[in-house]
């Protein structure tokens, strides 16, 4: 099978790697703005060969579009205008609703898969590609009715192939739960970062006293402004309110703590350890597969 890949980050990277791999990609061929990414995806042997993108694309079974969000809706249609009937296209992106809308019209419509597979580090480029990246974890497909079944069952297919769950959602209901799940999170972990940053003004202090705590809490604000600026934009309405809910619950727990009420802190501190049993359970499925 004949592979192209659109952006040679470190989700586009990963997925070559894993479907080279699991002998799925016969030949990939990357395509990037980037001619530095380019040159070093193929000498990490991520891809065999580099081209502009409307030749990258035309000889491909699979087209995997691995930009930013913002990107994608420049690139996506591109990617269509040029493949032939049989491409089956796929993106990555961490939004739907708003990619889904932009191409609802286009003549090949069908060949498009809507994707979103849960997984990454906070690191980017051709060089934080990693193998295993996608095991036990879980993609979300959505708008499957507006696709062709057979692409639909390809890109189900390759991705149980690298290990990962599969399951299918709206798009608009896609991006209203994992602006809760994934984005608020990174806008808190930039936030504490941005917050340590102005009130510890001595780095030392920062690298002396921050325990595991803060970075494994910071850790998402490394992630790349590039990526993640139109990612907050195009999911602004869920995001939005999902950060105002973060503000209030935050205001609440100040007041517990501003007003010394021991009992309702511990109380409140309990309910919440309830997270606990649900990322334990999490862990769980993951190991099982499931």
């Amino acid at each position: 099978m004949n592979l192209t890949v659109v952006g040679l980050g470190l989700i586009g990277g990963s997925l070559a790697k894993d479907l080279r791999t699991k002998g799925i990609a016969k030949t990939i061929i990357g395509s990037d703005k980037s001619l530095i990414h380019c040159q070093k995806a193929k000498e990490l042997g991520i891809i065999d060969d580099y081209k502009p993108l409307e030749e990258a694309v035309k000889e491909a079974d699979i087209v995997i579009v691995s930009v930013p969000v913002n990107a994608t809706l420049k690139v996506l249609p591109q990617v269509l205008d040029n493949i032939s009937e049989k491409t089956v296209v796929m993106d990555v992106g961490s939004t739907k609703s708003e990619i889904c809308k932009l191409i609802q019209n286009h003549p090949k419509r069908k060949n498009y898969v809507a994707n979103h597979p849960i997984a990454g580090t906070e690191n980017s480029g051709p060089e934080a590609a990693i193998d295993g990246l996608f095991d036990k974890k879980t993609t979300i497909i959505c708008e499957q009715e507006k696709s062709d079944p057979k692409a639909v069952l390809l890109i189900k297919i390759i991705h149980e192939a690298i290990g990962m769950h599969v399951i299918h959602m709206d798009a608009d209901e896609h991006d209203r739960h994992i602006a809760y799940v994934s984005h608020l999170s990174h806008v808190i972990s930039y936030v504490l970062g941005k917050t340590v940053l102005e009130i510890e003004k001595d780095e030392t202090n920062i690298f002396e006293l921050a325990g595991s705590g803060f970075a494994s809490t910071a850790r998402l604000a490394k992630s790349s402004p590039e990526m993640w600026t139109p990612i907050f934009l195009q999911n602004k309405k869920s995001l939005l309110k999902s950060v105002d809910e973060y503000i209030k619950n935050l205001n609440d727990f100040r007041e517990l703590i501003a007003n010394n009420d021991e009992n309702a802190l511990f109380e409140e501190i309990g309910k919440i350890n309830d997270i606990r049993r649900v990322l334990d359970g999490l862990a769980l499925k993951r190991a099982k597969g499931h």
